[in-house]
């Protein structure tokens, strides 16, 4: 079990909980966020399932690009957090959060312009990418986008502006006439699908914003990116090193990736379940399995009352039967049920 604290609040959270799993392929990470339900905590379970007891694909890379995640923060950690990246890091891809609130926009515009000055500063022809999960209308993802692409000169894309497919379809169309349309990327839209409609994701999305376990694992993302057929990046769940595992070995699988994936999430972490955290060099983390320093975990472990780590028990066996059986492979399955 593990509870670690992060470098600044994100998803509305200053500590990242989740239990860790061995089996005889290695280690897997169950943490799902507190606001999911046991099925959608069954698709973790089985994705975790699956670092510890089953297989990953074929990789055809060795190194993934990765970009930086900058969360809302003031100026001078912002700054602070950009500099931090493009000269220890080599990133040259920033993933900006916006829309944090209703009435954010004049604070994400000021926000964006210093990342562009800080990147041009640094003589870094940067790409800047935003994500405003899902909390806009049409009306006002159309209206905030140009305002904010135009802060920066050009975003890379946009991701998950609106959230129901019938609303990034109408926006989709508002887009085509602009001059420069901004690329759409889709997350949510495909990660909390209970049916995935791959003919509507192509026709509105640009860019499909693929993460490893909360859809299941990696070989059954690795499907659902060879069913929608769209460019791809990566994405990480807030994930220790030993969870960011997973989605570098999906990154690696993927022919067609569209570009700096979002696994450098380990910036994000005060502390981990390793001696020295996953984190990108010169723009790149190398593909590989990571597994806990067991001195490191002890230490975290020994500050976490014994009702919460039941707590976490008494869900995986919820997600177990909500769903993770049926989702994991026949190999699997009999590792865990020996």
């Amino acid at each position: 079990m593990f509870a670690l604290h992060l470098t600044t609040e994100f998803r509305g959270t200053t500590i990242r909980s989740g239990l860790l799993v061995e089996g005889p392929s290695g280690w897997g990470e169950f943490a799902p966020f507190p606001e999911y339900d046991d099925v959608m905590a069954g698709r973790w379970l089985a994705g975790a399932l699956e670092s510890a007891c089953g297989s990953w694909p074929l990789a055809v890379r060795s190194e993934i690009p990765v970009n930086a995640i900058i969360p809302v923060l003031p100026e001078g950690p912002t700054r602070r957090a950009v500099h931090s990246a493009a000269t220890l890091m080599g990133v040259t891809t920033f993933k900006v959060k916006v829309a944090n609130t209703p009435d954010s926009l004049d604070e994400d515009v000021l926000r964006l312009r210093t990342i562009r000055d800080m990147l041009t500063e640094l003589n870094v022809p940067g790409e800047i990418r935003i994500d405003a999960n899902a909390r806009w209308s049409v009306s006002e993802a159309a209206a905030n986008i140009a305002i904010l692409n135009d802060a920066v000169g050009a975003l890379d894309y946009v991701e998950q502006p609106c959230a129901t497919l019938d609303e990034l379809r109408e926006l989709k169309g508002l887009m085509s006439a602009w001059d420069y349309p901004v690329r759409i990327a889709v997350d949510e839209s495909i990660r909390l699908s209970d049916s995935l409609d791959v003919n509507v994701i192509q026709q509105i999305a640009d860019v499909a914003i693929i993460k490893a376990i909360p859809v299941g694992g990696v070989n059954r993302a690795l499907d659902i990116v060879e069913q929608i057929g769209l460019p791809v990046v990566v994405s990480g769940s807030l994930d220790t090193s030993v969870g960011l595992s997973s989605g570098l070995a999906l990154a690696a699988a993927i022919p067609n990736l569209y570009g700096a994936c979002g696994l450098g999430t380990g910036a994000l972490f005060a502390e981990d379940v390793v001696g020295e955290t996953t984190m990108p060099l010169g723009g790149m983390i190398s593909v590989g399995r990571t597994a806990p320093d067991l001195d490191v975990l002890d230490q975290v472990e020994a500050g976490i009352a014994r009702t919460y780590r039941a707590e976490w028990q008494e869900r995986m066996i919820r997600a177990w039967n909500a769903g993770a059986r049926e989702l994991v492979s026949d190999e699997v399955r009999e590792v865990v049920e020996q």
